[in-house]
């Protein structure tokens, strides 16, 4: 066997993917490959500062407060400036919204084109400090205004299932993407060696049930009576089976990255704290539901589909539960029980 024959020499790279996916659609235009591609280059820059970030005295706090209240770290305004100039110089993005602007972000109009991206430019950023993945999460709709009109928060505030494109990123172990055009999800991990994020797994599905749950127990006394029932059921399940395991990191992409590998359920509900629920619906909730939904799973807020949800704000939150469909399933009998 020669040497060359252990290297495959016809890589499938993130930037190919998009190109070639991009080339069947119908009608494509090139401008949400440049888009895509765009935002993937502002996320290897984001996992280059977050592999440096203590060499590099990046961690710690900004000493300024984002718009959902959370307090910004040196790292939060560094990813959501690169995200916003990488898509602004894309000329395919009108507007933008971001966890870290209160307001919607007009792309200036000699480089405008013809989408709207929603993004928390680095989630679980409380993490970073003690070493924890945290990621990078976006979602890509068609503006619905004239193309000639200024882009207005009603071209951001469109319904989940209107999404083209979405995906995460997940800076762990090693930096990896999930993405997804409406056709299944993929996997892609960043090679260092090439600076390039090579396909390693396609049409990516989720389990129909799962063994593990994931959420913040530590506010169980905040808990509908629904979820303390739930939560019993899964530690002490009458059936004598096997109870389910207990896994969160507090970092939703981590959080999520696993449920679609292994399988199981995770949950944010609406508590007495939180009534309306703690995630964003835009650039939280809605691209992680997309993606959810394309490897076969299912996301809800308890009462409706997520991706149904018509958002009334910018920065609105809702109760989110997702994951394997017999488990999420399962949750919604506790909650029609209590109803």
């Amino acid at each position: 066997m020669s040497d060359q024959s252990a290297f495959d020499t016809d890589v499938w790279t993130l930037t190919r993917f998009v190109m070639e996916t991009g080339r069947q659609a119908k009608g494509s235009t090139g401008e949400l490959t440049q888009l895509i591609n765009s935002m993937l280059t502002a996320i290897k820059a984001i996992s280059s500062a977050v592999r440096k970030a203590g060499l590099a005295h990046l961690q710690g706090m900004a000493g300024s407060v984002n718009v959902t209240g959370d307090d910004q770290k040196k790292l939060d305004v560094l990813s959501n400036d690169l995200v916003i100039n990488m898509l602004k110089a894309s000329y395919g993005s009108c507007c933008m919204v971001s966890e870290e602007n209160k307001e919607l972000i007009v792309t200036p109009k000699d480089k405008r084109g013809k989408y709207v991206v929603c993004f928390d430019p680095l989630d679980g950023s409380s993490n970073i400090d003690c070493l924890a993945s945290i990621g990078t999460i976006f979602a890509i709709y068609k503006r619905i205004s004239d193309a000639e009109a200024e882009p207005t928060e009603k071209d951001a505030l469109q319904p989940g299932r209107n999404i083209v494109c979405a995906g995460y990123a997940l800076y762990g172990s090693a930096t990896a993407v999930a993405l997804s055009t409406g056709a299944g999800v993929n996997f892609f991990m960043l090679d260092p060696g090439i600076g390039e994020f090579i396909l390693t797994e396609r049409n990516v599905r989720i389990k129909p049930k799962g063994k593990i749950y994931s959420l913040n127990e530590g506010y169980a006394k905040y808990f509908h009576p629904s979820i303390n029932e739930y939560l019993k059921h899964k530690k002490y399940p009458e059936d004598g089976g096997a109870p389910y395991g207990a896994r969160y990191v507090g970092s939703m992409v981590s959080d999520i990255h696993r449920t679609i590998a292994y399988g199981g359920i995770f949950m944010y509900p609406a508590n007495e704290k939180s009534p309306k629920g703690k995630l964003r619906l835009l650039y939280e909730c809605n691209p992680i539901a997309f993606l959810i939904e394309q490897a076969g799973g299912m996301a809800t807020t308890g009462t409706q589909r997520i991706l149904d949800v018509q958002p009334e704000a910018l920065h609105q939150r809702v109760p989110f539960v997702v994951g394997s469909t017999d488990d999420v399933n399962e949750y919604l009998t506790f909650v029609k029980k209590h109803q």
